[in-house]
């Protein structure tokens, strides 16, 4: 069974509605974390001040690889700004899992 790690970096006030959606269609195992960074546009300015590191809330999860196109459909559906999207909506980051251990009984679960 190929498994498949997805990381979302998503705008922090989007987080909790896709961790929502997520775990409606059947993905409940997710970890969050909170992040600093800036995408493409360096940072944001804002009158004369400029902000070059934006909150952003980073959402991990680990899924078959037949499910990863669902999941990817429901981050970007539900953390997109509007219709269109804005820029600072995030990214979506998919890699391959080799191994996974459960550290309580050391199995491999893959």
């Amino acid at each position: 069974m190929a498994m498949v790690m997805i990381q979302a970096v998503v705008r922090p006030e989007k987080a909790d509605a896709v961790l929502a959606e997520l775990m409606m269609a059947g993905f409940p195992s997710v970890s969050k974390m909170d992040i600093v960074g800036r995408g493409k546009q360096k940072g944001i300015q804002i009158g004369d001040t400029h902000y070059d590191q934006l909150s952003k809330k980073m959402l991990f999860m680990v899924v078959d690889e037949s499910d990863k196109d669902d999941v990817i459909k429901i981050v970007m559906r539900v953390a997109r700004t509007g219709e269109k999207g804005a820029f600072g909506d995030g990214k979506i980051f998919v890699l391959p899992v080799y191994e996974a251990y459960t550290i309580s009984s050391g199995k491999n679960v893959l």
